[in-house]
This record gives C-alpha cells, sequence and structure tokens, in this order.
C-alpha cells in the first residue's frame, strides 16, 4: 500500500473516531430516557451482526487498509506491526470462547487502530483451552484456529479472525463447519485452492483428535495419578500415550498440533501474578492486563500508550522455516483413512 492510501485510511479512521465519540454521547442520552428499549435494541443488533457478517463491514475495512504487514511467527502467531519503540501487545484467545468475542467487539478494533497508527505492535496468539473437551466444543475450536492459522499463511488472519468471532457458534451448538470455514476465506479475499484444502485436512485432524483426546484422557485416568496429571503438559502426556500405544501420529505436521503446542507454551511462558490461565489474555510488554482494562477500549488504548517499547518474543517463520514438519505453508497434513 502506498504511503497516500495509508495516510488515507488513518484520516477515515481519525473521523470514524469522532463519529463514535458523538454516537456514544446519544447512547448515553437513550440510556437515561429509556433504558430497557436500548437493551432490546441492542439484543437484536449484536443478533443481526452475527447472523448476517459474511464479511468485513466498511469500518473495519478502513483498519485493515492502514495496518502493516501481518507476519507469520514460527510458532504459528502473527505479529502486525515492526515498530521497535512501540509497545508489544499479546492477545492470547480461543474462537470458541465467547468472553474472547466480547473482548473481540470491545477491543478489537482499537487494537488495529494502533498498529495501524504505529503506536503498538499486535502479536495475536490462537490457542485452544476447549481442545480436549468433547464434541462439539473442543472440534469447534481446533477447526477455527487451524483455519485461522491457514488464512495467516495468505495474509488475511486479522480479517479472518474478525469474521470468526462474528460467526462463533454457542457453546453446546456445532459449529464452523469446514464449508463455512472455506466460504469465509473466500469473503475475506482468499482465492486459493490450497487454502480450501488445508480447511478440510485440518477439520479432519481436529475432528479426529477429538476422540484421540478421549482415548488417551481415559488411559491416563486409570493409569496415571491425579498428581502426576496435574504435571504433565498435553505435550508430555502425548508422549505418554504414544508409549501406551496411543498414536498421535496423525497429528504430525497439521496446524492443530501447532495450535496444541502454542497452548502448551502460554502455561509454560508466564508465571507468578502473569501466569496464563484462562481467554481473553492480554499482556503489554510481557505484563497481564486485568479484564477491567482489557474490555474498555479507553483503558487499554492509555495503557499502552503508558508502555515503552517492547520486545517480540518470537522469530518470524521465513527466518526459520516451519516448525509443523518443515513442509509447504499451504500442504495439508496427510490424515488416515
Amino acid at each position: 500500500m502506498g504511503k497516500a492510501s495509508r495516510e488515507a485510511a488513518r484520516e477515515r479512521i481519525k473521523q470514524e473516531r469522532l463519529r463514535e465519540q458523538k454516537r456514544a454521547q446519544r447512547n448515553r442520552v437513550l440510556a437515561v430516557v429509556g433504558a430497557a428499549a436500548v437493551v432490546v435494541l441492542l439484543v437484536v443488533g449484536v443478533g443481526y451482526l452475527v447472523m448476517n457478517s459474511g464479511g468485513p463491514d466498511s469500518d473495519r475495512e478502513d483498519l485493515y487498509a492502514a495496518l502493516p504487514e501481518q507476519t507469520v511467527q514460527q510458532d504459528g502467531s502473527v505479529v502486525v506491526g515492526a515498530d521497535e519503540s512501540a509497545p508489544v501487545v499479546e492477545v492470547y484467545a480461543d474462537f470458541q470462547c465467547p468472553a474472547c468475542q466480547k473482548f473481540e467487539e470491545a477491543s478489537g478494533p482499537t487494537l488495529l487502530e494502533m498498529a495501524g497508527e504505529g503506536s503498538a505492535v499486535v502479536h495475536f496468539r490462537p490457542v485452544s483451552i476447549f481442545a480436549q473437551r468433547p464434541a462439539p466444543l473442543g472440534p469447534n475450536s481446533l477447526r477455527a484456529a487451524a483455519a485461522a492459522r491457514a488464512a495467516a499463511d495468505h495474509g488475511k488472519f486479522v480479517e479472518y479472525n474478525d469474521i470468526l468471532f462474528a460467526n462463533q457458534p454457542p457453546e453446546g451448538q456445532e459449529g464452523f463447519s469446514a464449508d463455512d470455514l472455506k466460504e469465509w476465506g473466500t469473503d475475506v479475499g482468499i482465492d486459493s485452492a490450497e487454502f480450501a484444502e488445508r480447511v478440510d485436512s485440518e477439520s479432519e485432524v481436529a475432528n479426529q483428535y477429538a476422540d484421540y483426546s478421549q482415548e488417551l484422557t481415559s488411559a491416563a485416568q486409570e493409569d496415571l495419578s491425579e498428581e502426576q496429571l496435574g504435571s504433565m503438559t498435553m505435550s508430555e502426556l502425548m508422549e505418554w500415550g504414544n508409549e501406551q500405544g496411543i498414536d498421535s501420529s496423525f497429528l504430525d505436521g497439521s496446524f492443530v498440533k501447532e495450535v496444541l503446542d502454542a497452548t502448551d507454551a502460554a502455561d509454560a511462558r508466564y508465571e507468578g501474578e502473569n501466569q496464563f490461565s484462562s481467554t481473553p489474555s492480554v499482556y503489554i510488554n510481557g505484563q497481564l492486563v486485568d479484564q477491567d482494562t482489557a474490555f474498555s477500549p479507553e483503558r487499554l488504548r492509555a495503557a499502552i500508550e503508558d508502555a515503552g517499547p517492547g520486545e517480540v518474543s518470537s522469530e518470524p517463520l521465513a527466518s526459520g522455516g516451519a516448525e509443523s514438519g518443515d513442509q509447504d505453508a499451504g500442504a495439508p497434513p496427510e490424515t488416515e483413512e
């Protein structure tokens, strides 16, 4: 994108912020006059957004246009921005997590705006806290995360991230089907047979993982003590399972495995008061942000602006090759028939 186009996009964002402030003032007046009516309108509005979110809206398009390059990292995360003088904001989210959807609605635009301004480097770190849960919750989470990782290879992670949260299925209801995931890729501008093939293959892996996880968990609960289980990461438990003949090789080279590893890594990356324990979790320069701040666009912006320069703790994929089996970015993993 040229400098003039980027400046124009940022000016549109500035004007939209002014319009948002005016709308907020009107909303406060409406809240005083008739709070019940406003609540009804908001509920209907959110329902309409989720049911009719085939593609990004015009406001988000301006945010996307102003973004710097989206850089895939060796661990599958995505960094947006490269200004070494800017704070680094890490966002851990599960696409099936309702609270993560609320965070995205509340503070997502602010993070994109700051990345576009160059006032923050935003590091998206998708995880799957629901991976071990039975269907449909676990497979939903893994299918979505793997598809988002595939979208990242086509430079569309941010746009795809937004459309996934806009179409998040209710807990307990199957969603994020392979057909929908492929259609949403088209909606955000991914025109690639490789993307569709990858989504299909990753969806099969995610579905297979649900049965595998139940078998592994049942065997572990039978043979291991609670203390042993509590001290093991998922990767360690899978290694134990391989020794017991519970084969995990179907995960090799998959984005599903990458997401599982990323979730383990989040658990190990922080300690003490910064310990990762839930989603969404937002960190500014490695320090955990409290939930009240994370869910408030104004407070989150202020906290980021008050922070000093940060450092991205991962390496770009191009500098170290694919960690997932060193296979081509678009090549789907082999699945067992």
